[in-house]
């Protein structure tokens, strides 16, 4: 990983770091902060090396950071959006030329391939293959922070976050869920195999859950009343 990191741009890498990273620095809106950058970071550049894709770095370390950094203005619509602000971004139009940059913005868009929604480039196949978890902890953990903040304004209690948690990620995860994998690697397969235990005994599921709660202060400040 380091050595892959080494390949890039210093000034872009540089600029990344020091304007867009620190935006999610402060922000964990439902998951979608810095640790959650990080990992989609670390697992774009993992599977680039793993499948051997012929794509450029700088662009892919773009997309990685850029794709989630709408997501605090408008979470139902934050792909577009975040799209919109990396082509917004003068900055880059001094890095990359107008296909590319229109190939970085497609590709911020289709980090939410699914079934129904096929991405556009090898980019956008590869950001959305590095943002599936392969963690379940904390898989569990961003969910419940996801549900607990969507559905705020109900003041839901914690079984009716787990709920909405049990009901997302099993249409998303379990049999025939409309995540879409396009490099799929043992690490996302041990990870939908656990996932999927949970899902056949949703006790085990709510138990699991539960459990991260009673351990995380920032999911309990979730139901403090």
């Amino acid at each position: 990983m380091g050595g892959v990191l080494n390949m890039l741009d210093k000034k872009i890498k540089e600029y990344i770091d020091n304007t867009i990273i620190n935006q999610y620095k402060d922000n964990n809106y439902g998951g979608h902060g810095w640790e959650h950058i990080q990992d989609v970071i670390n697992r774009s550049f993992e599977l680039m090396d793993k499948f051997s894709l012929e794509v450029n770095p700088n662009m892919v370390y773009v997309i990685a950071a850029y794709h989630d950094i709408g997501y605090r203005q408008d979470p139902d619509n934050h792909e577009q959006l975040s799209s919109e602000m990396f082509m917004q971004d003068e900055e880059m139009k001094k890095f990359f030329n107008d296909e590319e940059r229109k190939i970085i913005s497609e590709a911020i868009v289709d980090h939410r391939a699914s079934l129904e929604y096929e991405a556009r480039s090898v980019y956008g196949k590869l950001v959305s293959s590095a943002d599936r978890a392969i963690d379940v902890d904390n898989m569990l953990r961003r969910s419940i922070a996801f549900q607990a903040e969507k559905h705020k304004n109900e003041n839901p209690t914690i079984d009716e976050v787990i709920e909405y948690s049990f009901k997302k990620l099993s249409s998303k995860y379990g049999n025939g869920g409309y995540a879409k994998m396009y490099f799929q690697d043992d690490k996302y397969e041990e990870y939908l195999d656990k996932m999927n235990k949970l899902f056949s005994d949703k006790n085990e599921f709510i138990k699991a859950e539960l459990s991260l709660i009673s351990q995380d202060m920032n999911l309990k400040k979730y139901f403090e009343k």
